[in-house]
């Protein structure tokens, strides 16, 4: 893109050694740099193509220069976790750590946002919606990274009785956002398919979604389950004025075609989002809690709903073993506690039976902010972008950053 942006840098991964293609022409150290390369950790210095440093950077030449990486993992620890081959634009850093290489991508804000609305849903989504999407993300992401959003990285309760516990992005040490999940999915232009996605960004460059001359922190998961959630369930407690908890009545699709024209390739596997269940006998039960946890409940017994948000999600849980009990919250730690990889959400019901129990659940993501099925639903059916934001971040205003003290 031929405007000016604010450059970010996007923690990829970290690893031992880093295999990597160079492609459309690079340089470092001065130096051309081109085809296939392999980066090593050699005594606390990256080792690659000749070069051994404690970073390397290689610049890149111009608009056609890209990289791939190889053997990248998205979706840590959810369900959907697997490895690709991912292609980036921008600079590439290498940084040598006690941990491994650091991988990092130096790239423009607006070229990330591209990528990142065709990672998080398809790029073949309704404009509108896209349009949407490029908004929130872009208001998320400054939030984190000029100082705005609404809780720290981490806050944790933890007695014998209780583990109280919640991350949130965190204040990365060596970039502003990673790649994954855990902040935004930004898979590189590997998902860039087609010419919607750069027109989303192309027709919102620079707007923001703000609350009382603040950029919004603004929160978004994947299907809410009809009702929104607020912001204390799952993270501080403290709630946000335009983060509130209402019915939403967009999100319950089931029409094959939309959710194919809306949903990545590997979210499209995932067919039961809106309303699920879980089964599992007393002793699978207790084997994942002994796993996830590292203490012993004995045999889990019982399941008991001790504080629920306005959607219906579980804010605190008690496990009765029958060696001992722990009340456990906020949202992503009970679904983590309750699946060797996550629960859809904590939307769910108990039922208790002769064998073990049955989780009827509602919802994939913690439901706060803007439900992306249901916004891809409300684009599909016709609403503007404006509209879209504005149903999910009320009280919000649509602004250019540069007329925030950001």
């Amino acid at each position: 893109m031929d405007r000016p942006q604010r450059h970010i840098s996007v923690g990829i991964l970290t690893a031992d050694r880093v295999e990597f293609i160079l492609t459309g022409g690079y340089r470092c150290n001065g130096e051309v740099a081109d085809g296939q390369m392999n980066a090593v950790l050699d005594n606390g210095m990256v080792e690659c193509c000749g070069r051994k440093a404690d970073t390397l950077r290689f610049e890149a030449a111009g608009e056609d220069s890209f990289f791939t990486l190889k053997d990248v993992t998205i979706g840590v620890d959810f369900h959907w976790e697997r490895r690709e081959n991912q292609s980036f634009k921008g600079n590439l850093i290498l940084l040598a750590k006690p941990e491994g290489i650091i991988v990092i991508n130096d790239i423009g804000i607006e070229d990330y946002l591209t990528c990142v609305i065709s990672s998080e849903m398809s790029a073949e989504a309704p404009l509108e919606f896209l349009k949407a999407h490029a908004v929130i993300s872009r208001s998320w992401l400054l939030a984190q990274i000029c100082g705005t959003k609404q809780a720290t990285g981490e806050g944790k309760k933890d007695t014998p009785k209780e583990l109280i516990t919640w991350q949130d992005h965190e204040d990365h040490e060596f970039f502003d956002v990673c790649a994954d999940d855990h902040c935004q999915r930004y898979q590189g232009i590997t998902k860039v398919s087609t010419a919607t996605a750069r027109e989303a960004i192309e027709a919102t460059w620079g707007e923001v979604l703000a609350y009382e001359g603040q950029v919004c922190d603004a929160r978004f998961s994947k299907c809410c389950g009809g009702k929104t959630e607020i912001f204390s369930t799952c993270w501080e407690d403290t709630d946000v004025p335009y983060l509130r908890s209402f019915k939403d009545k967009f999100c319950d699709t089931e029409d094959a075609a939309i959710l194919a024209n809306i949903l990545p390739n590997f979210d499209q596997e995932t067919k039961d989002f809106y309303r699920w269940e879980v089964r599992y006998t007393f002793a699978e039960l207790s084997d994942i809690v002994r796993e996830r946890t590292g203490m012993n409940f004995g045999k889990v017994v019982d399941l008991r709903p001790i504080e629920r948000g306005p959607s219906g999600r579980i804010k605190k849980l008690k496990i009765v073993g029958s060696r001992k009990s722990r009340i456990i919250g906020k949202e992503l730690e009970i679904r983590r506690t309750l699946s060797r990889s996550h629960l859809y959400s904590s939307a769910f019901e108990v039922e208790k039976t002769p064998e073990g129990f049955i989780l009827h659940g509602k919802g994939w993501g913690h439901g706060v902010g803007m439900c992306q099925i249901g916004a891809a639903v409300m684009g599909h059916l016709g609403y503007l972008y404006k509209d879209i934001l504005l149903y999910y971040y009320r009280g919000a205003e649509i602004v250019q950053e540069d007329s925030l003290s950001i």
